[in-house]
């Protein structure tokens, strides 16, 4: 016979028993809420993210992560510019997978990146059109955080607005930055009235979204100019040289993009350059005639089609390339200016002789454009 202790044992540990049972199927039902609960919100993702006829506020913010991330990769660490670090290809791949799929809409766009549309303008200088119409428009596309490059301009080929008895305005166009002081660039642009910023990631990789909305710009806040020039924020520029060019008798005043032209350039695959474009992105082996990016000018019909065309052209990393390609898909021709021998890439010292005939030269610093600039600038003779 059981003793009253044998009973109480065996009671305890049937208790212990149900306990454990009911601690395990207890943890087995969490587990499986949480599973569901899990299942239930990808799903609502995903049908968020196919349904969206624009981009998707969860393709924005997945986005805006990549880019971030790149950001953070390609430049806090202090990556040399010139190398693609092993994070830009694997970035470039993802990007490219995630962002530039085809996504057939009602409105006949294609291609949702480099479509300015998807952006918006958080700083503008709407009114700067408005009063007199611009006979050129210089838009240079530049870091937040490069002041020192916008001043330069300010303090040279910027500066004046009637060249050679022509309008001529000048503008900075700006991505968004997370080293760039929000509050400095509002005052900047209080005092000079020349800031336009987007809310696009401001990267290297994002320059083709950056020419599209300097496009974009244009074409919706600056109609009425007659021609407009997307110059790098590295350039000597010979302004009047510029002007007196368009000034010539038989210059198109529509269908027309000049500047230095590339023809034949083969796409370059090696995944350690700075211009590498991956077959999946840009799958011929060379692009279409194109202007090189440092400086080209544009008669101001152009930006509307430009806009218009991106909806049905896969973007890739090669801005000016890209132009070159919706230049293809309009059917238009580019023009070789009345003089090609203006349009320069590097020099290898300053000639003030030399930079009194040409249009673009590009420089090594804001530094050497001031110099070169106030010598040019002297009194008397060139050559």
């Amino acid at each position: 016979m059981r003793s009253p202790a044998d009973f109480d044992e065996e009671t305890g540990r049937r208790s212990d028993f149900a306990k454990d049972l009911y601690q395990h199927k207890n943890h087995l039902f969490r587990s499986w809420f949480l599973e569901l609960l899990m299942l239930c919100l990808l799903i609502i993702v995903l049908f968020v993210a196919f349904s969206d006829s624009d981009l998707s506020w969860f393709e924005k913010l997945y986005h805006h992560s990549q880019y971030h991330s790149l950001f953070n990769h390609s430049h806090q660490f202090g990556s040399p510019a010139y190398r693609v670090t092993p994070t830009h290809k694997n970035m470039l791949n993802t990007i490219h997978k995630s962002i530039e799929s085809p996504a057939l809409q009602s409105g006949g766009l294609q291609y949702h990146q480099a479509y300015p549309h998807n952006y918006q303008f958080v700083m503008d200088n709407t009114e700067v059109c408005k009063n007199n119409a611009p006979f050129l428009v210089l838009i240079v596309p530049v870091a937040p955080i490069n002041i020192a490059a916008r001043e330069a301009i300010r303090q040279t080929w910027g500066k004046d607005r009637l060249v050679q008895g022509e309008v001529v305005i000048t503008l900075s166009m700006l991505g968004l930055h997370e080293g760039a002081d929000v509050e400095k660039l509002k005052q900047e642009n209080e005092q000079h009235h020349d800031l336009i910023q987007s809310n696009f990631m401001d990267t290297y990789l994002n320059l083709t979204i950056k020419t599209m909305v300097i496009m974009d710009w244009l074409a919706t806040r600056c109609p009425t100019a007659a021609y407009a020039m997307k110059v790098d924020s590295d350039m000597f520029l010979n302004i009047d040289n510029l002007v007196l060019m368009l000034q010539k008798p038989g210059i198109p005043k529509l269908n027309y993009l000049t500047g230095m032209l590339m023809w034949d350039i083969p796409v370059i695959r090696s995944k350690s350059s700075k211009w590498y474009v991956p077959e999946e992105m840009y799958p011929d082996p060379k692009y279409p005639t194109y202007t090189l990016g440092m400086g080209y000018v544009f008669s101001n019909d152009l930006p509307a089609k430009f806009v218009e065309v991106s909806k049905s052209i896969k973007p890739f990393n090669i801005e000016d390339a890209y132009i070159g390609m919706c230049m293809k898909k309009l059917g238009l021709s580019l023009t070789p200016p009345p003089n090609p021998s203006q349009f320069k890439t590097y020099n290898s010292k300053y000639d003030r002789c030399e930079f009194s005939t040409i249009i673009t030269y590009i420089l090594g610093s804001s530094e050497n454009l001031i110099k070169y600039w106030s010598d040019y600038k002297k009194p008397g003779p060139h050559c």
